[in-house]
């Protein structure tokens, strides 16, 4: 496994979330990059909950999801997830998916969400105490 990531949340593959051959549909893989997503925010202190109260609100602009291989119902996925990137009023989480308990790389991928005023929506520099905790985790 990648030792860039320090957090993971894991998620087990659901029988609806399998299309007809039988493997995970790959527009799910973005579900479990915002499921994981969250999971870091509230991991490094900060609920959504806590977001909207500091006044922000974030919305996504870029999502990229590369499938490397299959993942099938009931495996145990490891979400490993990241942010590799604070600009001014931007996050970039950087994800990679591998089977529990093995190497084996599932998918990796990105979404790029923008920190806004939730009055306004216009975009607004990430707080600083986002920016403190964050840094703190990834050091």
């Amino acid at each position: 496994m990648n030792d860039r990531f320090r957090f993971y949340h894991p998620i087990k593959v659901r029988y609806v979330e399998t299309d007809a051959q039988g493997h995970v549909f790959f527009g799910h893989y973005y579900t479990y990059f915002d499921v994981a997503m969250m999971e870091y925010m509230r991991a490094i202190g900060y609920s959504y909950q806590d977001l909207l109260h500091e006044g922000m609100d974030l919305l996504y602009v870029e999502s990229l999801c590369r499938h490397q291989a299959p993942a099938y119902y009931d495996e145990v996925l490891n979400v490993h997830t990241r942010i590799g990137n604070i600009g001014s009023s931007s996050l970039t989480f950087e994800f990679s998916v591998y089977k529990n308990g093995s190497d084996q790389l599932v998918a990796t991928g990105h979404i790029v969400v923008v920190n806004v005023d939730k009055d306004s929506r216009r975009p607004v520099r990430v707080p600083e105490a986002v920016r403190h905790a964050v840094r703190e985790h990834e050091s």
